[in-house]
């Protein structure tokens, strides 16, 4: 199995560099060497997954074309909310009365694991955990927010819904019918939170390589021999971690995603006069539609708006003025705010919208399709994949394996992406 050779890639001009710590300097592979398990993909999955097996003494090692969270994991909109695309009656129905409950109670836990594991190992990142807010911009919406709400109740979770004067006086906007406020939820700086999960791995024992592009994989007796342009890893086990990167190292594998640009605009700190009555218990706040919109305000009083964008890299707000625009709209009195930044990453969403968890051989993982929840369920998943790794059939995940499904015409995403894109936003617009 052999996957195109990438030139390296660098970060995106995002503003969370500008207050992250800076990255540990992981050298690119030099000549061969061996390991119990290899992982292909140094985001928040491939680093924390590295992080529990070294924690439990197996020899780990990580590779990534680029820097520690140069991808999705480093751009994303920083949001860490509780749960799946689906509700949990939906899940349950989907996967069966074990499964089901045992996916509703593990998804809707992540945040709580994700907080706690920025707490002991201290990694600075700017956490805040004010909530997360589901908020209604229609009466057809703000119903399906409020079934959500009446099944995550009815299982004794911390969630209320709020009514429209109450969802005004927590975002500081009339627009919205409703909302649904998980207590769980939060945020973050997600490029301070992956690369203190790469020194995090290292410190516990595993080695990180930076710019080290994984160019083919083959198996060999025993376990697998990932070729680079540098050297040559000898592995006993394997995980693929590359989520909306994935390329063809693993036959097939890309095209059972599809990877979505998800964008982002920052602003200027908005200062105390503009901040009053904008989100004051600084939830994350995302919009309940076809095409979500998000948004949130960050440690140093910067408006953080994101959403679907254009479908090629961009490096400044000027693509993204839906989403300037709208933020005016929402909050009439930052008109005229000054956008400074304007970036976007790839993620991977899969056809049924499920997180995708494949074992394609007995000692080989894969984990892709984070449907944009990939700071939380990713960093809560990884720590069962370390155990799935260590103890095989023997360790029970909380998601369902499944096999790996090509997407038809996969080659025409770019298109299927801007089409579906655009028809959500018109039937968001009009409240159906």
């Amino acid at each position: 199995m052999t996957a195109p050779l990438a030139a390296p890639v660098s970060l995106p001009p995002n503003v969370y560099a500008l207050d992250a710590p800076p990255a540990p300097p992981p050298p690119p592979l030099d000549g061969s060497r061996r390991a119990s398990v290899a992982i292909v993909g140094g985001g928040i999955v491939g680093l924390t997954t590295a992080l529990h097996l070294a924690e439990a003494g197996v020899d780990t090692v990580v590779i990534d074309q680029g820097e520690p969270g140069w991808g999705a994991s480093g751009n994303n909109g920083g949001q860490l909310n509780p749960g799946l695309k689906f509700d949990p009656e939906v899940i349950e129905r989907v996967w069966g009365p074990d499964l089901g409950r045992r996916m509703v109670d593990f998804a809707y836990d992540t945040t709580n694991r994700t907080f706690a594991l920025i707490e002991r190992l201290g990694i600075a990142c700017e956490a805040q955990r004010g909530g997360t807010l589901r908020a209604a911009r229609n009466a057809n919406a703000l119903g399906g927010v409020e079934e959500t709400a009446r099944q995550c109740i009815a299982r004794g979770m911390p969630v209320s819904v709020l009514g429209r004067e109450q969802t005004a006086a927590a975002t500081g906007t009339p627009a919205y019918h409703g909302a649904m406020l998980d207590r769980r939820g939060g945020h973050v700086n997600p490029l301070a939170y992956v690369r203190g999960l790469a020194r995090a791995a290292i410190a516990a024992g595993a080695a990180v390589h930076g710019r080290t592009t994984a160019r083919a994989l083959t198996r060999r007796s025993g376990g697998w021999s990932i070729e680079t342009p540098t050297g040559t890893i000898e592995a006993e086990k394997i995980l693929i971690a590359t989520n909306g990167f994935t390329d063809d190292l693993w036959q097939g594998l890309r095209r059972t995603v599809v990877p979505v640009f998800s964008a982002i605009a920052a602003s200027e700190p908005l200062g105390a006069d503009r901040l009053q009555g904008i989100l004051p218990d600084r939830p994350a706040v995302y919009e309940s539609g076809r095409i979500t919109v998000y948004y949130r305000i960050d440690a140093h009083g910067r408006l953080l708006m994101g959403g679907r964008g254009p479908m090629r890299p961009i490096g400044s707000p000027e693509p993204l003025a839906y989403l300037t625009d709208y933020a005016a709209e929402l909050w009439p009195q930052l008109a005229g705010l000054r956008w400074t930044h304007g970036w976007n990453s790839r993620l991977a969403m899969t056809k049924d919208h499920w997180p995708h968890v494949h074992e394609p051989a007995p000692d080989a993982l894969a984990y892709l399709g984070c449907n944009g929840r990939g700071v939380a369920l990713g960093t809560a998943i990884a720590e069962q994949l370390a155990h799935r790794l260590i103890a095989g059939t023997a360790f029970t995940l909380d998601l369902p394996i499944v096999e790996p499904k090509v997407i038809p015409f996969h080659a025409f995403w770019p298109l299927g992406v801007w089409t579906a894109v655009q028809h959500g936003r018109i039937m968001d617009r009009l409240g159906l």
